[in-house]
């Protein structure tokens, strides 16, 4: 979503760079660009002038002017500025101490309150919470109905004892919603309610008397970011008519430039706590105004993709890739497999490459990526059998071309795979033998292991085998008879006394290959 603004604000700071000292005019001429990148992103007028009046502040004072690098202080202080302007500090939910706890969900028609109202419940069921889905929204056609099978896919129970589609009061379900869960100990209700195709009257009593009834712990305002700054004045009519806690953004995914998003927390007051980023249930994230700010910089933003990689990765299955890794044995393409599905569940790869540092340069050859490449390696290697698997190395020219007959692909396709797969058992196996012999990651600047020169692990090896010699002359003297004396005696040792039991064995004193013709043997 904020692709355009990203990119604007990042050829911005690309002209600063460079620049010893900023002088007043650089530092208007990119608060200038930085309004123009703002106004075109649909950002609400007064947001934009009161953001970059304190961006021209800061840049014209002295924590600029006496730093090193002006133009990475510049960055900074935009970040910071981006950071207080989505809400400053992470909001969470605030649980009642007597349960259930209640949450109402509000909001114009078509912003996805009834989608959301699943995605929330999966959320709080996966952070330990049993909640329950109340369907309040009798006036859409079929919205009840959306709801339960919402529910169903995220293993939510719904509470839904009228039909909707005009029937029933909503007002008298919430409350029987609220009085199901305390009877059937549910810790938190989600109420699900109507919405219109435009802020009016009868909307807004409806809401203000579902909330009467109920008394909910939060009051989320769902909200659209497609929608711009429209958005803005129907936050606020919902600020004013019903009052709400909270902010949920929905459609992240969307190619809409994202003024809502920065709009609406500078204008209502209230934070941004939850998006909504995909059509998926588990496209929904809490919202981080740090990490989003660092998004629209191109910063990255690493933590939420660490998130999601623990979420991804099976723990009992990653300490049995570490057993495995630990006990030698060859990384096989059963391995592979697994890791690339645990991969594929991290979301969409396009979405999780974009969480990386500057990966906004690389925006058109991540357009391009075919995630469908997946499903074709995938197939690649189920084509094939329990034994190709475990040793690839088997793969002839004829099993090859059975696997690509078998998959639908090229015997080519079939190659490249092979090829890569065989690059990635490479690398697991000089990792493996890096660590096993300390010398760390190989070929990773800083981490040991593959810098070393000939030299050096020649010295290395002749220190393993040499013993420090004692800088006291009695004590040297000591070790030096105890060295002799242990060679001599040493079983079958090098010009040591033979064992007895074995008899002489000129192979026992390790000579040259053919002299042992001069032994008389």
């Amino acid at each position: 979503m904020f692709a355009t603004l990203s990119d604007r604000l990042t050829a911005t700071f690309k002209s600063l760079r460079g620049k010893g000292r900023l002088t007043e005019a650089d530092v208007d001429a990119t608060v200038r660009e930085i309004r123009r990148a703002l106004l075109d992103a649909d950002v609400a007028l007064p947001v934009v002038r009161e953001f970059t009046s304190r961006i021209r502040e800061r840049a014209l004072g002295l924590e600029v002017q006496q730093n090193l690098n002006p133009a990475q202080q510049v960055v900074k202080i935009v970040n910071e500025e981006l950071i207080a302007i989505l809400g400053g500090e992470t909001r969470r939910l605030r649980f009642s101490k007597n349960p259930p706890t209640v949450i109402m969900l509000a909001g114009l028609q078509g912003a996805g309150k009834t989608t959301l109202a699943g995605k929330l419940g999966r959320y709080l069921k996966q952070n330990g919470n049993r909640p329950l889905l109340v369907a309040c929204d009798l006036q859409r056609p079929n919205a009840v109905n959306q709801l339960q099978i919402t529910g169903e896919r995220a293993g939510v129970d719904v509470f839904a004892p009228e039909p909707g589609n005009g029937v029933g009061d909503p007002v008298s379900v919430a409350r029987q919603g609220l009085e199901h869960a305390n009877h059937h100990h549910y810790d938190v209700v989600v109420v699900d309610t109507a919405g219109r195709t435009g802020v009016d009257a009868e909307m807004m009593q409806q809401a203000i008397d579902i909330r009467a009834a109920v008394n909910p712990d939060e009051v989320l305002f769902v909200l659209d970011a497609m929608v711009g700054q429209d958005a803005v004045a129907t936050a606020e009519a919902f600020r004013d008519g019903v009052g709400f806690d909270g902010v949920v953004l929905t459609k992240l995914d969307g190619d809409a430039r994202g003024g809502a998003a920065l709009s609406v927390r500078q204008v209502t007051g209230q934070p941004v706590m939850f998006a909504s980023t995909g059509e998926k249930l588990d496209d929904f994230e809490m919202f981080h105004p740090d990490r989003m700010a660092s998004r629209i910089l191109d910063m990255g933003d690493v933590l939420s993709l660490i998130e999601q990689a623990e979420k991804a990765f099976d723990a009992d299955q990653a300490q049995a890739m570490a057993a495995k890794f630990a006990a030698d044995e060859d990384f096989t393409l059963d391995d592979f497999l697994q890791q690339l599905n645990a991969v594929r569940n991290m979301g969409s790869l396009k979405k999780m490459l974009g969480m990386l540092p500057g990966m906004a340069q690389m925006r058109q050859q991540l357009d391009a990526f075919d995630e469908r490449e997946f499903d074709r390696i995938e197939a690649m290697v189920r084509s094939m059998t329990p034994l190709e698997r475990r040793q690839p190395k088997i793969m002839n020219g004829s099993r090859r071309a059975r696997v690509a007959a078998g998959c639908g692909q090229t015997t080519s396709s079939v190659n490249d795979m092979l090829e890569r797969f065989g690059q990635a058992q490479k690398m697991m196996r000089s990792l493996r033998n890096g660590m096993a012999g300390g010398t760390g990651i190989p070929g990773m600047p800083g981490m040991g292991g593959g810098g070393a020169s000939k030299k050096q692990k020649a010295r290395v090896a002749a220190a393993k085998g040499k013993k420090g010699k004692s800088g006291n002359p009695a004590k040297r003297a000591q070790q030096e008879q105890e060295a002799a004396t242990k060679a001599v005696s040493a079983p079958g040792s090098a010009f040591g006394t033979p064992d007895p039991e074995k008899g002489f064995d000129p192979a026992d004193l390790n000579l040259p290959k053919g002299f042992d013709k001069y032994l008389g043997q």
